[in-house]
């Protein structure tokens, strides 16, 4: 018995889905992942910063000038 080019018996089909729903199960959690790190490089922009105005905060306290640092920039 021949198979016709781009046919699929059932059980073919059945192997195919599986496969698929393996892709997109781990697309999922590869975009789950990547959200979780695009957080977490904000929130550490945002202690940077954060840090800096609290070390500005401590010299003004004290009556001294901070030190110069050139910032960078946070693209």
């Amino acid at each position: 018995m021949e198979r016709q080019r781009g046919t699929f018996d059932d059980r073919q089909l059945d192997v195919l889905l599986e496969r698929l729903d393996g892709i997109r199960a781990e697309l999922q959690t590869l975009n789950r992942r990547l959200d979780s790190q695009e957080s977490l490089l904000r929130i550490a922009g945002e202690l940077s910063r954060l840090n800096e105005s609290l070390e500005a905060l401590a010299h003004a306290a004290l009556g001294r000038q901070p030190p110069r640092i050139r910032r960078r920039d946070a693209g």
